[in-house]
Order: structure tokens, then C-alpha cells, then sequence
């Protein structure tokens, strides 16, 4: 009786461990939803971190509504005393496509504000059954609604710097380029709610910009194949045609925006980075960017500009600064 007992047990987790390995192979939310947890926790030690630099003089307003799905949200940020409106910045936050959240940047984006800015920390479906275009199509129609309601938010209809980091670089970058090339848009079908006029520049940080070119093998190799299949909606992403024009360094052109990008020389992600800033400089686009030497030490890792407890990060800070204050100086307020 207790052997047959032991045989229905191992029987049991046998089939259990079947389920759960098969669970895994055909679908690509299993890992996801483990990928989500470990982003999460980054997230809050990033934000605990960053908090002491966050000066006292911000107002934000929290969870506001740009559209009617549960993610449609953003949150806005402007020094206390604001009447009127301030070159903004929307920051579209990474994760991998399916992870992360506004709440992950919430306090960067207040020390951007103590400079003179608006923030919008965007929020985005992503996780279960959300694919590609439809985080773009968000961030879109995000940017339609902010400018439409620019008075409301203290925002600068004419002055938007689009930013974002990791996934949210890549996005930020998509939606720059088809709000700057009419040919894109339409080979892509997502109608741009931005005048090329009013995206004043962007910030790409961390970021992935050649999906054709990522690493599928190697230490992260794991990570990349199920973020692309989750994000994609198709185990073959690297040969679905939708899905090939989501890598921005072969279609950008000369009527991008200025642009400041980074990575960390840690970064598995950097050498896209490079290689769109040399594409962009070859096509005559205003650049700035920050690289480190391949020896830089400590080493820096993906996302590194969030933690302004390194000379690196406060370097990245200053440089990103710099660089929208070179392209808004006329507009920010003394």
C-alpha cells in the first residue's frame, strides 16, 4: 500500500514537471511572468535609491487617464509655483517589452523637473497577450492626448523631447521615427498625433535599436528570445516581416530628431547604441552621446544613468541636461 502510494506520488510530480516544462516551451508568458517579478524588484531598490536626490519643490499628479484601457495612465511632474507651460519631457519606461512601469522612473523624472521641466512618466500595456504595435500605438496616442490637453499639465505643445530607457528607448525611438517620416508611418499604419515641428529632440538610453542584430546566444541569450517572442506574438520574430520594422537603425533618416544617446560599457546592448549613433551621424542628424572605454571601472551595467550614487551617473545626468537645455533654452523659465 505505501509503495503503491509512492508510485502515485512520483507519478504525480512526474506529470506536474511534464506540464510544467511543456508550459514553458510553448509559450512565452511562464517566463515572463517571472521576468516581470525581478523587474519589479529592480525597480523599487532603484527608486529607494534615487530618493534623496528628489528636491522638495514638485508637484505630481498620479494615474491620470490618456485613454480607456487600464494602462492608459500617466503620471505628471512641474515645479511648485508653475503657471504656465515648460518644455516637456515624456519618458517612456523600459522592461523588456512586457515588464516595468512608470512608477520605475517616477523619481528620475522629478529630478529632471527640478531643472525646469514637465515631466510625463507614460504608462503601457505590456505582460499577457499584449504585442507589438500596441505599446506603440499607446505612447502614440499618449503624445496626441498630451498636446491636445497641453494647457491642463503645464506642457509645452511645441517643445516635447520624447526619452526612454531600455525598451522604452526602443519604443521612443519608433515613435521619432514615424512621426518624422511620413513613409515609415504608413508602412508601419500608425498615424503620428506629433507635428515633426513639436518633437523638439530625444533621449535614448540603454536601449535596443536593431532587433535583426540582437545576441540570441551568450549569458542574456535566454532573456532576448522571450522577450522578442512574448513581444512579437510569434516564436519566428526574426523572420516576421511586421516585426523587422520595429528595428529602427536601418530606417532612420535625415529628418530625425536631434538625439543624445548612451549606454554603459557593461551593457550587452551598447553596441546597438553605437550603431546608431554612427547611422544617425552619417545622415548629418544633430547627436550627442555618452560611451565609456571598455575598461571603464566599476563596470557599467544596463541602466546605469539610474543610479546617481556613480561619477557615471551624474555625468549622464549632466549630459542629458546639457543637451535638452541646449534645445530649450529660449522656453525654460529662470
Amino acid at each position: 500500500m505505501v509503495r503503491r502510494v509512492l508510485f502515485w506520488i512520483l507519478g504525480i510530480i512526474v506529470v506536474l514537471a511534464l506540464v510544467i516544462f511543456l508550459a514553458f516551451q510553448l509559450s512565452p508568458w511562464p517566463s515572463v511572468a517571472i521576468i516581470q517579478q525581478v523587474f519589479s524588484r529592480g525597480d523599487q531598490a532603484s527608486e529607494a535609491a534615487l530618493e534623496k536626490y528628489v528636491p522638495d519643490n514638485i508637484i505630481t499628479r498620479q494615474d491620470l487617464t490618456y485613454g480607456e484601457g487600464r494602462d492608459e495612465i500617466f503620471d505628471v511632474n512641474y515645479p511648485e509655483g508653475t503657471q504656465g507651460p515648460l518644455p516637456t519631457i515624456v519618458w517612456v519606461h523600459g522592461g523588456g517589452w512586457v515588464a516595468g512601469s512608470k512608477q520605475g522612473v517616477a523619481n528620475y523624472l522629478k529630478i529632471l523637473t527640478g531643472h525646469g521641466y514637465t515631466t510625463i512618466g507614460l504608462e503601457y500595456a505590456h505582460g499577457f497577450g499584449v504585442t507589438y504595435p500596441g505599446p506603440v500605438e499607446q505612447v502614440n496616442a499618449a503624445l496626441g492626448y498630451l498636446v491636445a490637453n497641453a494647457a491642463e499639465y503645464n506642457i509645452d505643445p511645441q517643445t516635447i523631447i520624447l526619452a526612454g530607457d531600455s525598451a522604452g528607448a526602443q519604443i521612443a525611438a519608433q515613435i521619432a521615427l514615424l512621426t518624422t517620416d511620413p513613409a515609415y508611418a504608413s508602412e508601419i499604419g500608425i498615424a503620428p498625433t506629433l507635428s515633426a515641428e513639436q518633437l523638439n529632440a530625444v533621449i535614448l538610453v540603454s536601449g535596443a535599436y536593431d532587433i535583426a542584430n540582437v545576441a540570441l546566444g551568450g549569458e542574456y541569450g535566454g532573456f532576448v528570445k522571450t522577450v522578442l517572442w512574448a513581444y512579437s506574438g510569434t516564436k519566428n520574430f526574426m523572420s516576421d516581416a511586421r516585426f523587422k520594422l520595429a528595428s529602427i537603425t536601418e530606417h532612420v533618416t535625415d529628418a530625425f530628431p536631434p538625439a543624445f544617446v548612451s549606454s554603459g560599457n557593461g551593457d550587452p546592448l551598447a553596441p546597438q547604441a553605437k550603431a546608431l549613433v554612427e547611422r544617425l551621424e552619417a545622415l548629418g542628424v544633430e547627436t550627442d552621446s555618452l560611451f565609456f572605454p571598455t575598461d571603464y571601472s566599476p563596470t557599467l551595467p544596463h541602466e546605469y544613468q539610474f543610479n546617481l550614487d556613480i561619477e557615471a551617473g551624474r555625468q549622464a545626468l549632466e549630459r542629458i541636461l546639457a543637451f535638452t537645455g541646449a534645445r530649450t533654452s529660449s522656453r525654460i523659465a529662470d
